[in-house]
C-alpha cells in the first residue's frame, strides 16, 4: 500500500501529509522519483523535510530545517482554502461507493455503535485539495454502499454532487487499498476497479465491497514492490516498525 500510494505523487507536488501509511508514502516518493516534493503537516510544518518517520503532526523532526512553521488557521486558510494543495491524504473507517468518508460514527449518529475521532481537517482537505489519496484495507465492513456519516464528501451522495455542491477540489481521486486501486468513474464518480495487485484476484476484491463493484477494461496489473522499495522502507524509512 505505501509503494502504491507513493507512485500516485509526483514530482513538485504540494502534500497534505498525515500520520501512519501516507507519511511513509510521502518520505519513499521523495526518496524515489519525487525528490522535490513539498510536504506540508497540519501542525503548520511547512516544507518539511523529517531526517526520521515523524510519529505525530507535532514531532519536532517536522520543523527541523523546514522551509517554514505557520498556525495550524494559515495552514488552512491560506494554503488549503487558498487552493495551495495539489493532494491531500485521507483514511477513514468507512470509504463509500462514491468515496464518501467516515471517521465520526459507526450506526446512528445519536446511538452510535462506534464513536470515532471525528474529522480533524479531513474534510476541509477533502473539499478543497485538487485531487484527495485515501489508503485503507478493503473490506466489505470498511467499503459499504453508503457510509454511516458523511464525515468527509466524496463526489456523489445524499447531499448531491460536488458539483451541485459547488466544492472547489477534485475529491478521492484514487482509494489505495491492500488488493487493488479504486478509480472514480468519470460519468457518476462511482467507485471502481482500475489495479490490481499480483497476489490478488477480481473476484476477491469485489467480495470486499458492499456494491456491485464495476471493473475497468484496461485493468492494471501493478508489479510488486522492489527490492530497492523494500529496502527503503524496512532499512531506511521505517527500521523500527513505526509503521510496518
Amino acid at each position: 500500500m505505501a509503494v502504491r500510494a507513493s507512485k500516485e505523487l509526483h514530482d513538485g507536488d504540494v502534500v497534505f501529509v498525515g500520520i501512519g501509511l501516507p507519511n511513509l508514502a510521502c518520505n519513499l516518493a521523495r526518496a524515489t522519483h519525487a525528490p522535490d516534493l513539498v510536504l506540508i503537516y497540519e501542525s503548520g510544518a511547512v516544507g518539511a523535510v523529517p531526517d526520521r518517520l515523524p510519529v505525530s503532526i507535532g514531532d519536532p523532526a517536522l520543523v527541523t530545517d523546514s522551509l517554514g512553521v505557520a498556525s495550524m488557521a494559515d495552514i488552512f486558510q491560506f494554503y488549503l482554502q487558498g487552493g495551495r494543495i495539489q493532494v491531500g491524504f485521507l483514511g477513514g473507517a468507512q470509504v463509500d461507493r462514491y468515496g464518501n468518508i467516515n471517521s465520526t460514527v459507526i450506526g446512528p449518529y445519536d446511538k452510535p455503535k462506534v464513536r470515532l475521532p471525528g474529522s480533524g481537517g479531513a474534510c476541509e482537505i477533502a473539499i478543497h485539495a485538487e485531487r484527495v489519496i485515501v489508503v485503507a484495507p478493503l473490506s466489505a465492513r470498511s467499503f459499504p454502499a453508503a457510509v454511516d456519516f458523511v464525515t468527509s464528501p466524496g463526489h456523489a451522495g445524499k447531499y448531491g454532487t460536488r458539483k451541485q455542491l459547488g466544492l472547489p477540489g477534485g475529491g478521492p481521486q484514487r482509494i489505495v487499498t491492500d488488493v487493488g486501486v479504486l478509480e472514480p468513474s468519470p460519468d457518476d464518480g462511482e467507485l471502481e476497479l482500475v489495479g490490481i495487485y499480483p497476489s490478488a484476484t477480481v473476484d476477491e476484491v469485489r467480495s470486499k465491497v458492499g456494491w456491485p463493484l464495476r471493473v475497468r477494461s484496461d485493468l492494471e496489473k501493478y508489479p510488486p514492490p522492489t527490492a530497492e522499495e523494500l529496502r527503503l522502507l524496512r532499512e531506511v524509512l521505517d527500521p523500527t516498525h513505526l509503521y510496518i
